[in-house]
C-alpha cells in the first residue's frame, strides 16, 4: 500500500502488545495467513488500527486484505475511534484503561471546549453551518467518577494514575503495562522518591535506631467553624500519603519499637502508618488530657499512643504501667514529657530518636522542624 501514511501521535495511543501476544500473532500470520483487515482513515490515507499485524505481513510478505476505510471530520474523532476500538476489543490492565479514559476524557473536553468557543462567533461574521463539526463532539466528562466507572476502576485509582502519568518513568509505566506492577505499587514508589527528596534538605536521620518515636502533623480532612483553629494554624500539616512515605523503614533496625502518637480520629489512617513503616501493633496508651476538646460525635478529652514493633523488641524492664495516663493538658498538641519517662524506663538500652520533635532532649536524637 504505498499510499498508506502512518502517524506517531496515533500510534502512541495504542498499548503495545506484551511480547508473548507478538509471538503469537507472528505464529498465527506465519501459519494462516492474514485474516482481519487494518483500519484506514479514507479521507487521509492513515493506519489507525492493525499497526503489529501491518509490520509483521511487510516482514514475511504476507499478502494484507484491503483495508476497511472509515471517515472522520478531524483528527480529534479519528483519536476517539482509536481508544474507543481499544478500549472495546483488548484485554487491557487497570492503568492501560485508565490511561485510555483520561485521554479520551481530554480530547473531549477539549472538543467541547472549542465549540463552545465557536458558538460565541456565530453573529461575528461566522456561518452556523460552519460549526456543525463541533455538533457531534460528544458529551464532556466532568469528573473522575464517571472516569473511573468507566475504566472499571475506583475514583482514587484515576488520581493515583494522574499522578503516573505526570511523574513516573518509562520503566515504571511499562512494569504498570506488562503487569509487573500494580498502580498502587508504583504511586507508593513516587510517593516515597518524592519524601526522600524533601527530607534529604531537612537532614534526615542517618543511621539505625531501637526505639523510635513520633507525633505526625496529622492532616484532618473534616471542617470547623471559623471560630475553631485546627492543625494547619499551628504548624504545617502532610498528608497521609507523605507520612506513611517516609523512609522510617529505613531508620529502624530488624528489633525495634515505635510509639505513635494517634487521635480517635485518625485512628484507622495511624495503625496505616504503623504497616507502611514495618512494624506490628501490639498494645496502647491512654491520655486521658483531663480538659476536653470539640469533636463531631462525642466530647474528645484523649489521645492514644499505640506501641508497635518490628521484629522482636519486648521492653527491657517488665514494668507494667497503667495503660490510662491522667495528665491535664498545656499548648496546643505538646505531649506531655512523662510518657517520654515510661518509654525511657521500658527501653532504657539502645539508640533512640524522636521523630517531629519540639524540643532537645538529652539522651534522644530529634528530627522536626519546630525545635
Amino acid at each position: 500500500m504505498p499510499d498508506l501514511f502512518f502517524d506517531r501521535e496515533f500510534r502512541a495511543l495504542i498499548p503495545p502488545l506484551q511480547a508473548h501476544e507478538l509471538q503469537e500473532l507472528e505464529a498465527s500470520l506465519v501459519r494462516e495467513g492474514n485474516r482481519d483487515a487494518i483500519v484506514v482513515w479514507k479521507e487521509k490515507r492513515i493506519l489507525l488500527d492493525g499497526h503489529h499485524r501491518y509490520d509483521l505481513c511487510h516482514k514475511h510478505r504476507i499478502p494484507l486484505k484491503p483495508p476497511l476505510e472509515f471517515s472522520f471530520a478531524d483528527r480529534e474523532s479519528a483519536k476517539l475511534w482509536i481508544i474507543d476500538n481499544q478500549l472495546a476489543r483488548r484485554n487491557l490492565a487497570p492503568y492501560q484503561r485508565t490511561v485510555l479514559q483520561l485521554k479520551r476524557a481530554n480530547i473531549i473536553a477539549a472538543r467541547a471546549k472549542a465549540r463552545q468557543e465557536a458558538t460565541q462567533l456565530v453573529g461575528k461574521g461566522v456561518q452556523r453551518k460552519d460549526l456543525m463539526a463541533f455538533q457531534n463532539s460528544g458529551k464532556p466528562i466532568h469528573t473522575d467518577v464517571e472516569i473511573a466507572r468507566r475504566a472499571g476502576v475506583s475514583h482514587d485509582t484515576v488520581w493515583k494514575v494522574r499522578h503516573i502519568e505526570e511523574k513516573a518513568t518509562p520503566e515504571q509505566k511499562e512494569r504498570l503495562a506488562k503487569g509487573d506492577a500494580t498502580i498502587n505499587q508504583v504511586f507508593v514508589e513516587l510517593r516515597r522518591q518524592e519524601v526522600r527528596e524533601r527530607v534529604a534538605g531537612t537532614n534526615w536521620p542517618d543511621g539505625k535506631y531501637r526505639v523510635i518515636y513520633a507525633d505526625p502533623p496529622w492532616q484532618y480532612s473534616n471542617t470547623q467553624p471559623d471560630y475553631h483553629t485546627v492543625q494547619d494554624d499551628h504548624y504545617p500539616t502532610m498528608p497521609l500519603a507523605d507520612i506513611c512515605a517516609l523512609p522510617v523503614r529505613d531508620l529502624a533496625l530488624e528489633d525495634a519499637v515505635l510509639f505513635l502518637w494517634a487521635t480517635s480520629p485518625i485512628l484507622e489512617e495511624a495503625f496505616r502508618v504503623v504497616r507502611a513503616w514495618g512494624f506490628d501493633y501490639k498494645a496502647s496508651f491512654v491520655w486521658d488530657k483531663v480538659k476536653h476538646n470539640m469533636g463531631h460525635y462525642n466530647s474528645v478529652r484523649h489521645e492514644l499512643l499505640l506501641v508497635a514493633v518490628r521484629g522482636s523488641c519486648p521492653p527491657d524492664i517488665p514494668r507494667l504501667f497503667d495503660s490510662v495516663q491522667v495528665i491535664e493538658r498545656t499548648n496546643h498538641s505538646a505531649k506531655p514529657e512523662e510518657f517520654r519517662g515510661i518509654i525511657d524506663t521500658l527501653y532504657p538500652h539502645g539508640r533512640r530518636i524522636e521523630l517531629f520533635a519540639r524540643v532537645k532532649v538529652e539522651g534522644w536524637e530529634q528530627y522536626g522542624n519546630q525545635i
